[in-house]
């Protein structure tokens, strides 16, 4: 055997393959996750309000979509949607989802944040 290094241990966990230290204690540049980078959408920088009902048998949630934001920004303004509606949601590709129809509101809403705001569909 060439290659006779211990690669896992019980005691350890996962060894980086570099410097044999554990990989949370890992100095190397290779073994470090990669840390996830926030993307933000491209697209005509006005956001769009809709309603939506595919895949949620028959539940309608108001969709905001084309928020110039991403990561943690993201998420502190659908808390903060979510708080002015009164109701759930989430973040989910880059849109936020947010239960029941409440499109006037968040039109309101993020037009006084200053977004150029449209609502989409019907």
């Amino acid at each position: 055997m060439a290659n006779a290094r211990i690669v896992y241990s019980t005691g350890q966990g996962r060894l980086c393959p570099e410097c044999a230290r554990p990989v949370a204690e890992c100095r190397c540049r290779r073994s470090r996750p990669a840390q996830p980078q926030a993307v933000v959408p491209k697209g005509d920088g006005i956001v769009r309000v809709g309603r939506e009902t595919k895949g949620r048998k028959g539940k309608g949630v108001t969709v905001v979509t084309g928020v110039p934001l991403a990561g943690q920004e993201l998420d502190a303004l659908a808390t903060r949607l979510k708080k002015r509606c009164g109701s759930g949601g989430t973040v989910h590709e880059g849109v936020i989802e947010i239960q029941g129809d409440h499109r006037d509101l968040l039109v309101e809403e993020l037009g006084r944040l200053g977004y150029a705001v449209k609502r989409s569909g019907g």
